[in-house]
């Protein structure tokens, strides 16, 4: 699998067992990650309190296969991508997005981490609701 969708939050469990299971790459020298967390964003004097993501499933397995062959063909020393992304609802201060890259060199998987999350928030079929303290909602273009 390509992608990993949660149902909800990526939980801390999910992160500590992709960080773990990083540890066993004995070729890779560095580890970057990024941690996408949801903000309670003012809007029209109104406070975001959570985000729906709703994923086309076979759309994001596609997709994210073709983001990880880009990066292991732009980044030669990349030794594993790992994509996480939560499907459903996420409350403000909760984690919606988890990317890993092992290599090498820690240079190229600050490098790499960083291009992935941009194709991921370029190319992945996910789109966002946002849910506001009043009870309105908005849909949102992923930026």
């Amino acid at each position: 699998m390509d992608i990993l969708l949660t149902d909800g939050p990526v939980g801390i469990s999910v992160i500590s067992g992709l960080i773990a299971k990083a540890g066993s790459l004995k070729d890779a020298g560095g580890h970057s990650l990024f941690l996408g967390q949801v903000r309670s964003d003012v809007s029209d004097n109104k406070t975001v309190k959570a985000i729906e993501y709703s994923v086309f499933e076979k759309m994001a397995e596609s997709a994210a296969g073709k983001i990880k062959a880009i990066i292991f063909s732009e980044f030669s020393d990349v030794r594993a991508v790992e994509i996480v992304h939560a499907a459903g609802l996420v409350q403000a201060g909760e984690i919606s997005l988890f990317v890993m890259i092992s290599a090498g060199h820690r240079q190229q998987a600050v490098d790499a981490c960083r291009k992935t999350v941009e194709l991921v928030k370029q190319r992945l079929p996910v789109w966002k609701k946002e849910i506001f303290d009043d009870g309105t909602q908005k849909w949102q273009q992923n930026i």
